[in-house]
């Protein structure tokens, strides 16, 4: 063990037992990369998603397995997963659900929308409307639904992953910082390797099955899922680990190159996702490269650049990764 993690670690004897959450993470990458080639990083922070119950935009080029990725992770999981597809022409309804009248009562009856499922996949969610994509914001923010003034409640676990396209935008609708505060991580799918991508043409080359995602099953229960969200709670966070966390998004507030900074909901992203972070690798207890790891993912979408900064090219994850290089690590 390195002096940086002795320093971190807690000094009480009861530790957590991660084994069965490493085992089971570890199941449901092993079931994904049957069909996925390359991809390691998207996928752990896909998996540190749900563990911390939040929220993922994933964003990249057509073609680069944005929503197959998602949809093999749901696969993996014994839960309800539902697919919806944003349109210019999907209304709010289309998404939560509505009020149907039933002709034998004589009395409306709640139809549950797609929304109400373990994992949602909203593909181009940059399609719809402001009006439909407000529809999200309190099941996202709340796990619940409210409406004709009824409050519903999405079942447990409930993680949404939206997809998006950065360069198309005829057609789409931008997505207002207050909807892109409620994803915990927005992630960039970059294109494979040479080397991945002669995979990918040797492995579809010699493929024999119809379909290779029918070779993914199921491995991780909700109620593995739920139990493993409460063992993140637990995970050890030393004092300097949470004032490293506040320089963190402070110097966002104050760098002159954003004209936003993150908001406390951030903090509490960060604190989230080091501790699956850190889970994920074995460890009960969080060190400052935990938050590092996760930071770009978190902060990226949350801030917004000064014109001038836009105009010349800089983007708001080289200035995240400026900003928290910047910082000194407590040690």
């Amino acid at each position: 063990m390195s002096e940086l993690e002795n320093r971190y670690e807690p000094t009480f004897e009861n530790r957590i037992d991660l084994t069965d959450l490493q085992e089971k993470m570890e199941a449901v990458k092993a079931e994904v990369k049957k069909v996925i080639v390359g991809q390691d990083d998207v996928i752990r922070k896909l998996l540190i998603s749900i563990l911390t119950a939040g929220h993922s935009l994933i964003e990249g080029m057509p073609g680069v397995a944005k929503t197959l990725t998602a949809k093999l992770i749901a696969k993996s999981i014994q839960g309800d997963f539902k697919r919806i597809q944003f349109t210019p022409d999907l209304m709010p309804s289309d998404v939560t659900g509505s009020s149907i009248l039933d002709l034998k009562s004589n009395e409306f009856q709640f139809v549950k929308g797609p929304i109400f499922g373990n994992l949602v996949l909203i593909d181009e969610i940059n399609r719809a409307p402001a009006k439909t994509q407000s529809s999200l914001f309190e099941c996202m923010s709340e796990q619940q639904v409210t409406v004709d003034g009824h409050t519903y409640t999405v079942p447990k676990p409930f993680v949404v992953f939206a997809t998006q396209n950065p360069i198309e935008h005829e057609g789409t609708y931008r997505l207002p910082e207050a909807q892109l505060d409620r994803f915990l991580f927005k992630i960039n799918v970059g294109y494979p390797s040479a080397a991945e991508e002669l995979t990918i043409l040797q492995e579809h080359h010699a493929q024999r099955v119809g379909n290779k995602e029918d070779l993914v099953q199921a491995v991780v229960s909700v109620a593995d899922i739920v139990h493993f969200q409460q063992l993140i709670k637990q995970v050890y966070v030393h004092e300097d680990v949470l004032n490293y966390i506040i320089q963190v998004v402070f110097h966002t507030r104050s760098n002159p190159n954003l004209t936003l900074g993150a908001s406390p909901r951030a903090s509490i992203a960060l604190l989230e996702a080091a501790k699956a972070s850190a889970a994920l690798q074995g460890r009960d207890f969080i060190t400052p490269d935990d938050v590092k790891y996760v930071a770009p993912n978190i902060l990226g979408h949350r801030v917004l650049l000064t014109p001038e900064k836009e105009m010349e090219g800089f983007t708001s994850d080289y200035i995240i990764k400026q900003l928290v290089d910047s910082i000194e690590i407590p040690r």
